[in-house]
Parts: C-alpha cells; structure tokens; sequence
C-alpha cells in the first residue's frame, strides 16, 4: 500500500491548460489527466454544496483502482450551523459521498475563525455521531482552539489535527489524534494571485523542509496525505511533483 498521497485542492483548474493540462483537452477530462500524475486530490467543491449522487460516481468511475479522494465537508454543516443541528446534513452528505467507495479517503472538517475554544462543546457533541468506519481530519482557523483540551478530544475520536502551512498562522506540524497524517499547503492569498498558471513565490526551502517532515512520519509508519493550494506558490501541481520527486 502506498504510504504518502501527495496532490492539490482541486483539479477543475481552466488556468492550468497547456501548463499542466494538454492545450485542447475539454474540462470533462481534467480528472482523468490529473489521476494519471497523481493518486489523490482533496475535493473543494464540496464544501460549497452536497454533490449529485452522479456526480460522485463519474468521479470514482473516472480515475485508477488506486486513487484517494479527500471530501470537504459542505459549510453548511462547518460553517452556517457551526456544527449544531445538522444531523440531517451530515447524514446526506455522507451517504452521498460514500459512493466514492475504496476511493473514499479522509473527510475535512474545516472550522471557521469564529469558531473558538468557547464553541468546544458543539464539536464535543459532534465527532461521536460521524460513522465511525471512515476517517476525518480536523482543521482549526482560530488559535484559541489549540491546546490539551482540543487534542484530547481528537485522540478520544481518532481524528487528526490537520498540519498546516499558512500565512498568519502557527505551523502545525505535530502528527496528532489518528493514525495518519494530513497537511494542508494553503499559503497566502494576499501575496499570491493563483491563477496565472505559474509559480509565482518560490517554495523549494519550504517544500524541502516538509520532505524531511514527512520522511519522519513514513518512518512512524503512518499514512500521509497532503494537498497545495493555488496560493501557495502559484501553482499547486508544481508543487506536489517538486515534494514528490524529494520523496
């Protein structure tokens, strides 16, 4: 099995024509070109809304046996009812999302910054009803949340804290709450535009540093799995073969 799933947030990219996808290729093919480089992608789109039941199943019947898709939970669930009262939500979405299969890796629970240590309780109430058959991660935006009591509740659920490389924020870079890994290169939206098609900050110090990392997490052994950004060097798929190659 394969230990590190390395990709970016999202693939449905038209700025990424001719500087990673073939010059002409309709964007109903963009899955297929993205899994034949990469065995995984966190989905974005999600987040936005619960897909079709359709669209999930063109997803798993577009890429290889062994390809992983991390889910993004819809923010209606994370960031409109914070968590509370959504069991209806939740439960659709991961019925929905389940069709996925085997191909079913990690689902991302993205709080939002207002969600602080004060609202720990709702997420208390709410890890315990997740089907306990699949795997979650955790991303925390508000500092106040980071401590003892936060990574208890982790570690009582079995999912992990997401690793985080973002501008204006503490580093997280301490596997915690599961038995696999899940980081997230999410960069700066203020100094980077990330639709030109290029790299435009360069990372390699950063990338490099992250390599190490993760070479010590392989070495646990634990499963990883990570994704860029487009704001973090510009270019997220540059991004993931230059971590890949150092791999």
């Amino acid at each position: 099995m394969t230990t590190v799933h390395i990709g970016t947030m999202g693939w449905s990219y038209k700025f990424w024509t001719e500087n990673f996808y073939p010059k002409g290729l309709d964007a109903q093919e963009f899955l297929i070109e993205y899994s034949k480089q990469f065995d995984t992608v966190e989905v974005d789109s999600t987040f936005y809304r619960i897909p079709y039941k359709t669209a999930v199943a063109k997803w798993r019947d577009q890429t290889p046996t062994d390809f992983l898709f991390s889910v993004k939970f819809p923010r209606i669930i994370t960031h409109v009812k914070m968590l509370k009262n959504c069991e209806k939500e939740t439960e659709r979405f991961i019925k929905t999302i389940a069709q996925l299969e085997a191909k079913l890796g990690p689902m991302l629970i993205q709080l939002p910054p207002i969600f602080k240590a004060e609202h720990l309780s709702l997420l208390r109430d709410f890890l315990p009803m997740l089907p306990s058959k699949y795997r979650y991660a955790l991303e925390v935006r508000n500092v106040s949340l980071l401590d003892s009591e936060l990574y208890s509740l982790l570690q009582e659920n079995g999912v992990a804290l997401v690793l985080l490389d973002r501008s204006l924020f503490p580093k997280i870079e301490t596997v915690m709450g599961a038995d696999f890994a899940y980081i997230r290169w999410e960069g700066d939206r203020k100094s980077v535009n990330g639709i030109l098609g290029k790299v435009e900050v360069d990372r390699t110090a950063d990338i490099k540093m992250w390599a190490q990392k993760i070479k010590e997490f392989l070495d646990i052994p634990i499963e990883v799995f990570g994704y860029f950004s487009k704001y973090y060097s510009g270019h997220p798929p540059t991004d993931a073969k230059q971590l890949l190659n150092l791999l």
